[in-house]
Protein backbone atom coordinates (compact mmCIF):
# COMPACT_ATOMS: atom_id res chain seq x y z
CA UNK A 1 0.00 0.00 0.00
CA UNK A 2 2.83 2.40 1.02
CA UNK A 3 4.80 1.29 -2.29
CA UNK A 4 1.82 2.44 -4.57
CA UNK A 5 0.97 5.40 -3.00
CA UNK A 6 5.09 6.37 -3.25
CA UNK A 7 5.11 5.78 -6.23
CA UNK A 8 1.83 7.84 -7.37
CA UNK A 9 3.34 10.35 -5.28
CA UNK A 10 6.18 10.03 -7.45
CA UNK A 11 4.68 10.57 -10.33
CA UNK A 12 2.98 13.19 -9.18
CA UNK A 13 6.04 15.21 -8.74
CA UNK A 14 7.88 14.11 -12.15
CA UNK A 15 4.52 15.68 -13.64
CA UNK A 16 4.58 19.04 -11.62
CA UNK A 17 8.28 19.28 -12.66
CA UNK A 18 7.32 19.24 -16.39
CA UNK A 19 4.68 22.20 -15.97
CA UNK A 20 4.89 25.72 -15.46
CA UNK A 21 4.64 27.46 -12.40
CA UNK A 22 1.14 29.79 -12.91
CA UNK A 23 -1.11 29.61 -9.76
CA UNK A 24 -4.32 27.57 -9.22
CA UNK A 25 -7.11 29.61 -7.88
CA UNK A 26 -9.44 28.27 -5.14
CA UNK A 27 -12.47 28.61 -7.40
CA UNK A 28 -10.80 26.53 -10.47
CA UNK A 29 -10.07 23.67 -7.63
CA UNK A 30 -14.15 23.79 -6.37
CA UNK A 31 -15.22 23.67 -9.68
CA UNK A 32 -12.73 20.88 -10.86
CA UNK A 33 -13.94 19.08 -7.92
CA UNK A 34 -17.62 19.82 -6.92
CA UNK A 35 -20.89 20.21 -9.24
CA UNK A 36 -22.19 18.65 -12.85
CA UNK A 37 -20.50 16.56 -14.41
CA UNK A 38 -20.36 19.27 -17.34
CA UNK A 39 -19.17 21.67 -15.25
CA UNK A 40 -16.60 20.05 -13.69
CA UNK A 41 -14.91 18.88 -17.80
CA UNK A 42 -15.42 22.56 -18.75
CA UNK A 43 -13.17 23.52 -15.47
CA UNK A 44 -10.65 20.85 -16.18
CA UNK A 45 -10.32 21.73 -19.65
CA UNK A 46 -9.77 25.71 -19.19
CA UNK A 47 -7.56 24.60 -16.20
CA UNK A 48 -4.94 22.38 -18.16
CA UNK A 49 -5.00 25.47 -21.12
CA UNK A 50 -2.46 27.71 -18.48
CA UNK A 51 -1.18 24.49 -17.07
CA UNK A 52 0.75 24.90 -13.37
CA UNK A 53 2.35 22.62 -10.64
CA UNK A 54 -0.31 22.94 -8.86
CA UNK A 55 -3.14 22.00 -11.39
CA UNK A 56 -1.11 19.06 -12.03
CA UNK A 57 -0.80 18.25 -8.35
CA UNK A 58 -4.91 18.83 -7.73
CA UNK A 59 -5.36 16.33 -10.86
CA UNK A 60 -3.77 13.57 -9.88
CA UNK A 61 -4.76 13.58 -6.59
CA UNK A 62 -8.32 13.49 -8.00
CA UNK A 63 -7.19 10.67 -10.25
CA UNK A 64 -6.05 8.79 -6.95
CA UNK A 65 -9.58 10.04 -4.98
CA UNK A 66 -7.55 11.59 -2.07
CA UNK A 67 -9.45 15.18 -2.38
CA UNK A 68 -12.61 15.70 0.01
CA UNK A 69 -14.48 19.33 -0.01
CA UNK A 70 -15.58 21.32 2.93
CA UNK A 71 -16.68 24.71 3.87
CA UNK A 72 -17.41 25.61 0.35
CA UNK A 73 -13.42 24.58 -0.49
CA UNK A 74 -11.07 21.34 -2.34
CA UNK A 75 -8.65 19.71 0.06
CA UNK A 76 -5.74 17.03 -0.71
CA UNK A 77 -6.00 14.51 1.85
CA UNK A 78 -3.03 11.72 2.31
CA UNK A 79 -2.31 9.59 5.14
CA UNK A 80 -4.95 11.45 7.11
CA UNK A 81 -3.20 15.01 6.48
CA UNK A 82 -4.79 17.95 5.00
CA UNK A 83 -3.07 19.92 2.01
CA UNK A 84 -4.40 23.17 0.53
CA UNK A 85 -4.15 22.42 -3.29
CA UNK A 86 -3.42 26.78 -3.96
CA UNK A 87 -0.71 26.76 -1.67
CA UNK A 88 0.19 23.24 -0.62
CA UNK A 89 0.77 24.18 2.83
CA UNK A 90 -0.60 21.70 5.70
CA UNK A 91 -3.96 22.58 6.67
CA UNK A 92 -6.64 20.77 9.20
CA UNK A 93 -9.34 18.37 7.72
CA UNK A 94 -12.79 19.19 9.06
CA UNK A 95 -14.77 16.66 10.09
CA UNK A 96 -17.53 16.82 7.88
CA UNK A 97 -15.47 16.90 4.74
CA UNK A 98 -17.05 15.12 2.49
CA UNK A 99 -15.43 12.56 -0.21
CA UNK A 100 -15.13 13.33 -4.02
CA UNK A 101 -17.23 10.50 -6.44
CA UNK A 102 -15.98 10.87 -9.93
CA UNK A 103 -17.98 9.07 -12.56
CA UNK A 104 -16.06 7.24 -15.36
CA UNK A 105 -16.41 10.07 -17.70
CA UNK A 106 -14.62 12.50 -15.20
CA UNK A 107 -12.13 10.08 -14.55
CA UNK A 108 -11.30 9.89 -18.06
CA UNK A 109 -10.98 13.25 -18.41
CA UNK A 110 -8.42 13.92 -15.71
CA UNK A 111 -6.63 11.16 -17.23
CA UNK A 112 -6.53 12.49 -20.59
CA UNK A 113 -6.40 16.27 -18.92
CA UNK A 114 -2.86 14.39 -17.43
CA UNK A 115 -2.05 13.54 -20.67
CA UNK A 116 -2.18 16.87 -21.77
CA UNK A 117 -0.07 18.25 -19.16
CA UNK A 118 2.86 15.91 -20.34
CA UNK A 119 2.84 17.80 -23.92
CA UNK A 120 5.13 20.28 -22.35
CA UNK A 121 7.19 18.36 -20.16
CA UNK A 122 11.35 17.84 -21.67
CA UNK A 123 11.04 13.68 -22.28
CA UNK A 124 9.94 13.14 -26.32
CA UNK A 125 8.71 10.12 -25.37
CA UNK A 126 6.10 11.21 -23.03
CA UNK A 127 4.45 14.07 -25.04
CA UNK A 128 4.70 11.65 -27.72
CA UNK A 129 2.25 9.07 -26.11
CA UNK A 130 0.39 12.14 -24.51
CA UNK A 131 -0.54 13.32 -28.20
CA UNK A 132 -1.46 9.75 -28.98
CA UNK A 133 -3.66 9.89 -26.07
CA UNK A 134 -4.99 12.81 -27.19
CA UNK A 135 -5.94 11.86 -30.83
CA UNK A 136 -7.67 8.76 -29.33
CA UNK A 137 -9.76 10.88 -27.15
CA UNK A 138 -10.77 14.06 -28.78
CA UNK A 139 -12.48 16.69 -27.99
CA UNK A 140 -13.73 20.46 -28.99
CA UNK A 141 -12.43 22.18 -25.81
CA UNK A 142 -9.21 20.34 -25.68
CA UNK A 143 -8.28 22.60 -28.94
CA UNK A 144 -6.64 25.63 -26.94
CA UNK A 145 -4.27 22.84 -25.47
CA UNK A 146 -2.99 21.50 -28.47
CA UNK A 147 -2.90 25.08 -29.92
CA UNK A 148 -0.21 26.11 -27.08
CA UNK A 149 1.46 22.68 -27.45
CA UNK A 150 1.81 23.00 -30.92
CA UNK A 151 3.00 26.33 -30.90
CA UNK A 152 5.92 25.27 -28.84
CA UNK A 153 7.05 22.07 -29.64
CA UNK A 154 10.27 21.21 -31.81
CA UNK A 155 9.98 17.72 -32.81
CA UNK A 156 8.73 16.82 -36.02
CA UNK A 157 7.55 13.96 -35.48
CA UNK A 158 5.75 14.96 -32.69
CA UNK A 159 4.14 17.73 -34.36
CA UNK A 160 3.15 15.42 -36.56
CA UNK A 161 1.29 13.51 -34.26
CA UNK A 162 -0.26 17.00 -32.62
CA UNK A 163 -1.54 17.77 -36.00
CA UNK A 164 -3.35 14.45 -36.47
CA UNK A 165 -4.42 14.76 -32.85
CA UNK A 166 -6.13 18.29 -33.51
CA UNK A 167 -7.61 17.09 -36.99
CA UNK A 168 -9.54 14.54 -34.62
CA UNK A 169 -10.55 17.23 -32.20
CA UNK A 170 -11.59 19.25 -35.90
CA UNK A 171 -14.22 16.45 -36.62
CA UNK A 172 -16.75 17.43 -33.58
CA UNK A 173 -16.52 21.09 -35.20
CA UNK A 174 -19.38 23.15 -35.58
CA UNK A 175 -18.25 24.14 -38.57
CA UNK A 176 -18.74 21.84 -41.47
CA UNK A 177 -15.61 23.36 -43.60
CA UNK A 178 -13.33 22.20 -40.19
CA UNK A 179 -14.97 19.29 -40.36
CA UNK A 180 -14.22 17.98 -44.09
CA UNK A 181 -10.55 19.58 -43.73
CA UNK A 182 -9.97 17.19 -40.25
CA UNK A 183 -11.14 14.11 -42.64
CA UNK A 184 -8.63 14.46 -45.65
CA UNK A 185 -5.91 15.36 -42.75
CA UNK A 186 -6.82 11.88 -41.21
CA UNK A 187 -6.66 10.15 -44.53
CA UNK A 188 -2.95 10.65 -44.48
CA UNK A 189 -2.94 8.76 -40.90
CA UNK A 190 -3.56 4.80 -42.11
CA UNK A 191 -4.41 3.28 -38.34
CA UNK A 192 -6.81 1.70 -37.12
CA UNK A 193 -7.09 4.06 -34.58
CA UNK A 194 -8.22 6.81 -36.70
CA UNK A 195 -10.12 4.41 -38.46
CA UNK A 196 -12.01 4.16 -35.69
CA UNK A 197 -12.37 7.35 -34.75
CA UNK A 198 -13.76 8.22 -38.56
CA UNK A 199 -15.83 5.49 -37.99
CA UNK A 200 -17.05 6.84 -34.99
CA UNK A 201 -17.96 10.24 -36.76
CA UNK A 202 -19.89 9.16 -39.65
CA UNK A 203 -22.76 7.37 -38.09
CA UNK A 204 -23.66 10.63 -36.58
CA UNK A 205 -22.48 13.04 -39.69
CA UNK A 206 -25.33 14.67 -40.89
CA UNK A 207 -23.99 17.16 -43.55
CA UNK A 208 -23.94 15.19 -47.22
CA UNK A 209 -20.58 16.97 -47.85
CA UNK A 210 -18.61 16.11 -44.67
CA UNK A 211 -20.37 12.68 -44.86
CA UNK A 212 -18.72 12.07 -48.24
CA UNK A 213 -15.43 13.83 -47.29
CA UNK A 214 -15.57 10.96 -44.02
CA UNK A 215 -16.46 8.03 -46.07
CA UNK A 216 -13.72 8.95 -49.01
CA UNK A 217 -10.88 9.16 -45.71
CA UNK A 218 -12.29 5.69 -44.79
CA UNK A 219 -11.97 3.92 -48.20
CA UNK A 220 -8.16 5.73 -48.61
CA UNK A 221 -7.01 4.29 -44.74
CA UNK A 222 -8.95 0.66 -45.45
CA UNK A 223 -6.87 0.07 -48.85
CA UNK A 224 -3.84 1.51 -47.25
CA UNK A 225 -4.65 -0.66 -43.87
CA UNK A 226 -5.49 -3.62 -46.37
CA UNK A 227 -1.85 -3.64 -47.69
CA UNK A 228 -0.45 -4.10 -44.08
CA UNK A 229 -2.68 -7.23 -43.32
CA UNK A 230 -2.15 -9.03 -46.37
CA UNK A 231 1.61 -8.41 -45.32
CA UNK A 232 1.52 -9.18 -41.94
CA UNK A 233 -0.61 -12.67 -43.27
CA UNK A 234 2.09 -13.39 -45.63
CA UNK A 235 4.40 -12.54 -42.54
CA UNK A 236 2.86 -14.70 -39.99
CA UNK A 237 2.98 -17.32 -42.98
CA UNK A 238 6.65 -17.44 -43.64
CA UNK A 239 6.97 -17.51 -39.72
CA UNK A 240 4.61 -20.63 -39.34
CA UNK A 241 6.70 -21.89 -42.11
CA UNK A 242 10.12 -21.51 -40.59
CA UNK A 243 8.87 -23.43 -37.58
CA UNK A 244 7.66 -26.40 -39.58
CA UNK A 245 10.64 -26.55 -41.66
CA UNK A 246 12.91 -26.30 -38.33
CA UNK A 247 10.15 -29.26 -37.33
CA UNK A 248 10.50 -30.86 -40.45
CA UNK A 249 13.90 -31.03 -41.27
CA UNK A 250 15.09 -33.52 -38.59
CA UNK A 251 11.88 -35.59 -39.53
CA UNK A 252 13.38 -35.53 -43.34
CA UNK A 253 16.12 -36.95 -42.21
CA UNK A 254 14.54 -40.35 -39.97
CA UNK A 255 11.59 -40.73 -42.25
CA UNK A 256 12.74 -39.71 -45.71
CA UNK A 257 16.37 -41.08 -45.58
CA UNK A 258 15.97 -43.93 -43.11
CA UNK A 259 12.42 -45.19 -43.69
CA UNK A 260 11.40 -44.65 -39.72
CA UNK A 261 7.99 -43.66 -38.84
CA UNK A 262 9.53 -41.72 -35.94
CA UNK A 263 6.14 -40.84 -33.97
CA UNK A 264 8.48 -39.64 -30.75
CA UNK A 265 10.24 -37.15 -32.91
CA UNK A 266 7.87 -34.31 -31.56
CA UNK A 267 9.16 -35.69 -28.13
CA UNK A 268 12.73 -34.91 -29.22
CA UNK A 269 11.48 -31.21 -29.74
CA UNK A 270 10.60 -31.33 -26.46
CA UNK A 271 14.01 -32.31 -25.15
CA UNK A 272 15.46 -29.24 -26.64
CA UNK A 273 13.14 -27.24 -24.95
CA UNK A 274 13.31 -28.01 -21.78
CA UNK A 275 17.85 -27.96 -22.20
CA UNK A 276 16.70 -24.53 -22.96
CA UNK A 277 14.62 -23.66 -19.85
CA UNK A 278 17.96 -25.38 -17.50
CA UNK A 279 19.91 -23.37 -19.59
CA UNK A 280 17.89 -20.13 -18.89
CA UNK A 281 17.57 -21.34 -14.81
CA UNK A 282 21.52 -21.50 -14.78
CA UNK A 283 22.39 -18.05 -16.07
CA UNK A 284 19.91 -16.72 -14.17
CA UNK A 285 20.98 -18.05 -10.90
CA UNK A 286 24.82 -18.01 -11.46
CA UNK A 287 25.46 -15.57 -14.62
CA UNK A 288 22.52 -12.94 -14.32
CA UNK A 289 24.83 -10.33 -15.99
CA UNK A 290 25.09 -12.70 -19.35
CA UNK A 291 21.50 -13.77 -19.63
CA UNK A 292 20.64 -12.18 -22.48
CA UNK A 293 22.82 -15.11 -24.17
CA UNK A 294 21.91 -17.65 -22.33
CA UNK A 295 20.13 -18.31 -25.86
CA UNK A 296 23.09 -19.03 -27.53
CA UNK A 297 24.77 -21.26 -24.91
CA UNK A 298 21.51 -23.15 -25.08
CA UNK A 299 21.80 -24.29 -28.80
CA UNK A 300 24.42 -26.32 -28.23
CA UNK A 301 23.13 -27.94 -25.11
CA UNK A 302 19.91 -28.95 -26.92
CA UNK A 303 20.95 -30.18 -30.22
CA UNK A 304 22.99 -32.71 -27.70
CA UNK A 305 20.70 -34.01 -25.28
CA UNK A 306 18.63 -34.71 -28.69
CA UNK A 307 20.90 -36.44 -30.16
CA UNK A 308 21.76 -38.40 -27.44
CA UNK A 309 18.54 -39.26 -26.77
CA UNK A 310 17.97 -40.26 -30.15
CA UNK A 311 21.10 -42.48 -30.56
CA UNK A 312 20.03 -44.42 -27.74
CA UNK A 313 17.01 -44.89 -29.36
CA UNK A 314 18.19 -45.99 -32.01
CA UNK A 315 20.66 -48.02 -30.73
CA UNK A 316 18.08 -49.53 -28.15
CA UNK A 317 14.98 -50.27 -30.34
CA UNK A 318 15.39 -49.24 -33.77
CA UNK A 319 18.47 -50.90 -35.04
CA UNK A 320 15.73 -54.39 -35.04
CA UNK A 321 13.12 -52.94 -36.45
CA UNK A 322 14.74 -51.69 -40.09
CA UNK A 323 12.49 -52.49 -42.71
CA UNK A 324 9.57 -52.50 -40.75
CA UNK A 325 7.55 -48.96 -40.67
CA UNK A 326 4.52 -49.81 -39.05
CA UNK A 327 6.59 -51.64 -36.20
CA UNK A 328 8.70 -48.28 -36.02
CA UNK A 329 5.74 -46.03 -35.89
CA UNK A 330 3.96 -48.63 -32.33
CA UNK A 331 7.69 -48.79 -30.95
CA UNK A 332 8.50 -44.85 -31.19
CA UNK A 333 4.62 -43.85 -30.39
CA UNK A 334 5.44 -46.06 -26.67
CA UNK A 335 8.95 -44.07 -26.38
CA UNK A 336 7.16 -40.96 -26.70
CA UNK A 337 4.82 -41.66 -23.83
CA UNK A 338 7.70 -42.94 -21.25
CA UNK A 339 9.50 -39.33 -22.40
CA UNK A 340 6.61 -37.08 -21.64
CA UNK A 341 5.60 -39.08 -18.52
CA UNK A 342 9.17 -38.62 -17.63
CA UNK A 343 9.64 -34.99 -18.10
CA UNK A 344 5.77 -34.81 -16.14
CA UNK A 345 7.54 -36.64 -12.98
CA UNK A 346 10.92 -34.21 -13.20
CA UNK A 347 9.85 -30.76 -14.45
CA UNK A 348 5.41 -31.22 -13.34
CA UNK A 349 3.02 -31.31 -15.74
CA UNK A 350 2.28 -27.84 -16.13
CA UNK A 351 4.09 -25.55 -18.56
CA UNK A 352 7.40 -23.55 -17.89
CA UNK A 353 8.75 -19.61 -18.79
CA UNK A 354 11.11 -19.46 -21.27
CA UNK A 355 11.85 -15.79 -21.63
CA UNK A 356 12.66 -13.70 -24.96
CA UNK A 357 16.74 -12.25 -24.10
CA UNK A 358 16.56 -8.46 -24.46
CA UNK A 359 17.60 -8.15 -28.45
CA UNK A 360 14.67 -10.77 -29.16
CA UNK A 361 12.38 -8.54 -27.49
CA UNK A 362 9.94 -5.74 -29.54
CA UNK A 363 9.70 -5.48 -33.12
CA UNK A 364 10.10 -3.52 -36.12
CA UNK A 365 7.41 -1.45 -37.30
CA UNK A 366 6.85 -1.56 -41.17
CA UNK A 367 3.06 0.37 -41.46
CA UNK A 368 1.07 1.30 -39.37
CA UNK A 369 -0.73 -1.66 -38.36
CA UNK A 370 2.19 -4.12 -39.01
CA UNK A 371 5.13 -4.90 -36.37
CA UNK A 372 7.38 -7.92 -37.30
CA UNK A 373 8.65 -9.22 -34.21
CA UNK A 374 12.10 -9.67 -33.51
CA UNK A 375 11.85 -13.42 -32.31
CA UNK A 376 10.31 -13.86 -35.46
CA UNK A 377 12.77 -12.88 -37.25
CA UNK A 378 15.69 -14.43 -35.91
CA UNK A 379 13.56 -17.61 -36.10
CA UNK A 380 13.39 -17.45 -39.79
CA UNK A 381 17.46 -16.47 -39.63
CA UNK A 382 18.07 -19.27 -37.82
CA UNK A 383 15.74 -21.85 -39.85
CA UNK A 384 17.50 -20.41 -43.14
CA UNK A 385 20.89 -21.16 -41.28
CA UNK A 386 20.17 -24.44 -40.13
CA UNK A 387 18.88 -25.45 -43.34
CA UNK A 388 22.16 -24.56 -45.00
CA UNK A 389 24.04 -26.12 -42.58
CA UNK A 390 22.13 -29.71 -42.97
CA UNK A 391 22.48 -28.87 -47.20
CA UNK A 392 26.26 -28.57 -46.16
CA UNK A 393 26.31 -31.85 -44.40
CA UNK A 394 24.23 -34.02 -46.34
CA UNK A 395 25.57 -32.70 -49.64
CA UNK A 396 29.23 -32.06 -49.12
CA UNK A 397 30.69 -34.42 -46.25
CA UNK A 398 32.11 -37.36 -45.87
CA UNK A 399 29.19 -37.93 -43.59
CA UNK A 400 26.84 -36.92 -45.73
CA UNK A 401 28.04 -39.37 -48.79
CA UNK A 402 27.78 -42.41 -45.95
CA UNK A 403 24.41 -41.56 -45.34
CA UNK A 404 23.56 -41.14 -48.76
CA UNK A 405 25.08 -44.58 -49.96
CA UNK A 406 23.77 -46.32 -46.93
CA UNK A 407 20.19 -44.75 -47.60
CA UNK A 408 20.74 -45.98 -51.66
CA UNK A 409 21.91 -49.17 -50.91
CA UNK A 410 22.91 -50.73 -47.62
CA UNK A 411 24.96 -54.10 -49.32
CA UNK A 412 26.84 -52.12 -51.57
CA UNK A 413 28.07 -49.38 -49.16
CA UNK A 414 28.78 -52.26 -46.72
CA UNK A 415 30.92 -54.41 -49.23
CA UNK A 416 32.82 -50.75 -49.42
CA UNK A 417 33.77 -51.13 -46.10
CA UNK A 418 31.17 -48.27 -44.91
CA UNK A 419 30.26 -49.16 -41.13
CA UNK A 420 26.15 -49.06 -41.74
CA UNK A 421 25.38 -49.39 -38.11
CA UNK A 422 27.39 -46.40 -36.76
CA UNK A 423 26.17 -44.71 -39.91
CA UNK A 424 22.46 -45.20 -38.88
CA UNK A 425 23.12 -44.14 -35.40
CA UNK A 426 24.94 -40.74 -36.68
CA UNK A 427 21.85 -40.30 -39.16
CA UNK A 428 19.39 -40.40 -36.31
CA UNK A 429 21.30 -38.47 -33.89
CA UNK A 430 21.58 -35.64 -36.76
CA UNK A 431 18.22 -35.98 -36.96
CA UNK A 432 17.48 -35.83 -33.30
CA UNK A 433 19.54 -33.02 -32.41
CA UNK A 434 18.06 -30.80 -35.33
CA UNK A 435 14.76 -31.91 -33.79
CA UNK A 436 16.41 -30.35 -30.31
CA UNK A 437 17.48 -26.96 -31.88
CA UNK A 438 13.71 -26.97 -33.45
CA UNK A 439 12.93 -27.47 -29.68
CA UNK A 440 14.99 -24.55 -28.33
CA UNK A 441 13.39 -22.07 -31.41
CA UNK A 442 10.19 -22.95 -30.36
CA UNK A 443 10.66 -21.91 -26.71
CA UNK A 444 10.54 -18.59 -27.59
CA UNK A 445 7.44 -18.10 -29.36
CA UNK A 446 5.21 -20.58 -27.38
CA UNK A 447 4.76 -22.33 -24.06
CA UNK A 448 7.27 -25.43 -22.85
CA UNK A 449 5.42 -28.07 -21.32
CA UNK A 450 5.53 -32.38 -21.99
CA UNK A 451 2.67 -32.25 -24.43
CA UNK A 452 4.87 -29.63 -26.34
CA UNK A 453 5.93 -32.14 -29.62
CA UNK A 454 2.24 -33.25 -29.67
CA UNK A 455 0.96 -30.12 -31.47
CA UNK A 456 3.29 -30.16 -34.48
CA UNK A 457 3.90 -34.05 -35.16
CA UNK A 458 1.34 -33.93 -37.65
CA UNK A 459 1.89 -30.89 -39.54
CA UNK A 460 5.80 -31.94 -39.43
CA UNK A 461 4.79 -35.88 -41.11
CA UNK A 462 2.51 -33.45 -43.80
CA UNK A 463 5.66 -31.61 -44.54
CA UNK A 464 7.69 -34.31 -45.07
CA UNK A 465 4.95 -36.49 -47.31
CA UNK A 466 4.25 -33.48 -49.75
CA UNK A 467 7.78 -32.38 -50.09
CA UNK A 468 8.50 -35.58 -51.23
CA UNK A 469 10.30 -38.07 -49.05
CA UNK A 470 14.11 -37.88 -48.90
CA UNK A 471 14.17 -34.43 -50.64
CA UNK A 472 15.59 -31.70 -48.29
CA UNK A 473 14.26 -29.10 -51.11
CA UNK A 474 11.04 -30.32 -51.29
CA UNK A 475 10.47 -30.05 -47.81
CA UNK A 476 11.68 -26.04 -47.95
CA UNK A 477 8.99 -25.93 -50.13
CA UNK A 478 6.06 -27.37 -48.48
CA UNK A 479 6.66 -25.72 -45.09
CA UNK A 480 6.54 -22.59 -46.35
CA UNK A 481 3.47 -23.50 -49.30
CA UNK A 482 2.00 -25.06 -45.76
CA UNK A 483 2.54 -22.19 -43.41
CA UNK A 484 1.60 -19.27 -46.05
CA UNK A 485 -1.50 -21.14 -47.14
CA UNK A 486 -2.68 -21.45 -43.57
CA UNK A 487 -2.32 -18.29 -42.82
CA UNK A 488 -4.17 -16.67 -45.14
CA UNK A 489 -6.87 -19.40 -44.54
CA UNK A 490 -7.12 -18.04 -41.17
CA UNK A 491 -8.18 -14.84 -41.82
CA UNK A 492 -11.24 -16.07 -44.63
CA UNK A 493 -12.52 -18.96 -42.21
CA UNK A 494 -10.85 -19.23 -39.55
CA UNK A 495 -8.37 -21.42 -37.61
CA UNK A 496 -10.58 -24.73 -37.72
CA UNK A 497 -11.70 -24.25 -41.29
CA UNK A 498 -8.67 -23.58 -42.25
CA UNK A 499 -7.09 -26.70 -40.72
CA UNK A 500 -9.28 -28.89 -42.57
CA UNK A 501 -8.97 -27.22 -45.82
CA UNK A 502 -4.78 -27.96 -45.59
CA UNK A 503 -5.58 -31.23 -44.93
CA UNK A 504 -7.91 -31.75 -47.68
CA UNK A 505 -5.57 -30.32 -50.07
CA UNK A 506 -2.75 -32.75 -49.13
CA UNK A 507 -4.80 -35.75 -49.41
CA UNK A 508 -5.62 -34.65 -53.29
CA UNK A 509 -2.66 -33.40 -54.00
CA UNK A 510 -1.16 -36.96 -52.65
CA UNK A 511 -3.32 -38.78 -54.84
CA UNK A 512 -2.69 -37.06 -57.75
CA UNK A 513 0.92 -37.35 -56.91
CA UNK A 514 2.06 -39.79 -54.25
CA UNK A 515 5.52 -39.28 -54.55
CA UNK A 516 5.49 -35.31 -53.54
CA UNK A 517 6.11 -31.82 -54.84
CA UNK A 518 9.73 -33.80 -55.68
CA UNK A 519 9.69 -37.68 -57.14
CA UNK A 520 12.74 -39.39 -56.45
CA UNK A 521 14.42 -39.84 -59.75
CA UNK A 522 16.01 -42.98 -61.47
CA UNK A 523 15.33 -46.09 -63.24
CA UNK A 524 13.31 -47.23 -60.43
CA UNK A 525 11.56 -45.16 -57.07
CA UNK A 526 9.62 -48.14 -55.42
Amino acid sequence: MLSSLFSRLLACILLCATVQANALTAEQALAIAAGETDDRVAAVQQAVVEPSERTAAFLQALADDAVKVADGKALIVRDDKGIDPVTGAEVPVPADAEDIINNNRMRGEIDTALAGLALFGKDEAQRMAAAKALTKEPDVGRLPLLDKALAQETSDKIRAQLELARAATLLGSDDAAQRIAAAQALSLSATPDTRLLLNERVTVEEDAKVKAALQAALRAIDGQLAWGERLGAAFSGISLGSILLLVALGLAITYGLMGVINMAHGELMMIGAYATYVVQGIFQKYFPGAFDWYLVAALPLAFGASAAVGAVLERGVLRFLYGRPLETLLATWGISLVLMQLVRTIFGAQNVGVENPAWMSGGVQVLSNLTLPYNRLVIIGFAIAVLLGMGYLIGRTRLGLFVRGVTQNRPIASCMGVNTARIDTMAFALGSGIAGLAGCALSQVGNVGPDLGQSYIVDAFMVVVLGGVGQLAGTVYAALGLGILNKFLEGWAGAVLAKIAVLVFIIIFIQKRPQGIFAVKGRTAD
